[in-house]
Order: structure tokens, then sequence, then C-alpha cells
């Protein structure tokens, strides 16, 4: 099963923040939109609208514990990592995806087809989708 298959089933819209947002934007929109991590972009580079990272409820107790309070104040840029993004396309293999993100300790990568964000598939997505396809087989199994 590749990333695709999964992207088809899932909602379209893509949730970001710019990278110059406050922490506690960032943590207004995960709430709003009752997610866990947002797709980081900088809109003011030359390139146009690009994807530089991943924001997730870990970065916003990050910012806490290491700031208290005045974590909120602080911008995303700076509670994330931007010189490597770490992303897949929507024909990468779930399995090649899930060993992505045991890899880098992360639950969230963003796919990116021919230069263009077409979605964000967590480690959830990929647990729900395989055991989807398990179930066939499970049924098969027990009749």
């Amino acid at each position: 099963m590749q990333v695709g298959d999964v992207l088809r089933r899932k909602s379209t819209r893509i949730a970001t923040v710019r990278m110059n947002e406050t922490v506690a934007i960032a943590a207004q929109l995960l709430r709003t939109a009752n997610i866990s991590a947002l797709v980081v972009k900088d809109v003011c580079r030359t390139e146009g609208n690009t994807a530089v990272g991943m924001f997730s409820e870990r970065d916003v107790v990050r910012a806490i514990a290491e700031h208290g309070a005045a974590g909120v104040h602080r911008k995303v840029s700076e509670m994330i990592s931007v010189q490597q993004l770490i992303s897949c396309s929507s024909t990468d293999t779930l399995e090649h995806v899930r060993r992505l993100m045991n890899r880098h300790h992360i639950r969230h990568v963003p796919v990116i087809d021919d230069y263009t964000l077409v979605g964000v598939i967590s480690i959830r997505d990929i647990s729900r989708a395989l055991d989807q396809d398990d179930a066939p087989q499970l049924h098969a199994a027990v009749a």
C-alpha cells in the first residue's frame, strides 16, 4: 500500500502555520482543528510558499518546558529544525514511511510530490491503513 492510497481517504485540507507565528497561535490552530501537528511554511522565501518543517504538540510542550510561560511567545521557527525536512512522496510505501518515522522519532511526515505539498501522513494513518489491509485476511482465516 502506498501513501497516496491513504491520502485519498483523508480530508484534503492541510493544516499549516507560518514560521514567523508564535507558539500560542500554533497551539490554537492545533486545538481548533483538533489535530496534533501542523506543516510549517516559509512564505517569505523567494521560492514562495515552501514547507520547511513540522510543528507538533510536543513542540508546544518543549517551548513551555524550556522557556516557562514565555514559551508561548516564541516563534515557531525557533522550535523546529529547518535544516532537514523529513518528507515522503505519495508513491512511497507505508512500510518505508513507517521506518522513516521510527528512524527520526517523528509521528507526522509531509507528503511532497514535484515540490508541492499534497498532504500529511501520521503514524496513526499508517497503523489504521495496515489494520484495514489485514482485516480481510483475518476474516478469511476465521471463516
